[in-house]
């Protein structure tokens, strides 16, 4: 009871602060450690050293890292995302089987006996298989 009534509105509101801007600065470290192993740019070495900078001096490395490469990991995000999303645009389209159904390979065939580029033998052994499948 005693440290309650010794803990005013002022102490709470400053030690939230205190906590919510540590809480910000170890996401910014998992940040920029990330950003250090995901590099393809910079090489072993250089990865070493930031790494031992950020570990040895935490607030300065953080501060130097952001200012010195913050743009490159503006880049990586950007690449990332990217990445991300193309893998998960082939990987619905591979699930959801778009643009390989039999009416879609049956279309192409018809197409190609249409212009000529196969003849009939050529069609309908094409077209049974499809079908077959």
């Amino acid at each position: 009871m005693l440290l309650a009534s010794e803990f005013g509105t002022g102490q709470v509101f400053w030690a939230m602060l205190w906590f919510f801007l540590f809480f910000i600065w170890i996401m910014i470290l998992f940040q920029v450690f990330a950003d250090i192993f995901r590099s393809h740019d910079m090489g072993g070495g250089a990865k070493a050293l930031w790494s031992i900078f950020v570990i040895l001096l935490p607030y300065l490395g953080v501060f130097v890292y952001l200012i010195a490469r913050g743009g490159k990991m503006h880049e990586h995000a950007v690449a990332d995302a990217k990445a991300m999303d193309q893998a998960q645009r082939a990987y619905i389209q591979q699930a959801a089987g778009t643009g390989t159904s039999d009416a879609d390979q049956l279309d192409k065939l018809a197409e190609l006996h249409t212009s000529g580029k196969i003849d009939d033998a050529e069609y309908a052994a094409a077209k049974a298989k499809v079908l077959g499948s």
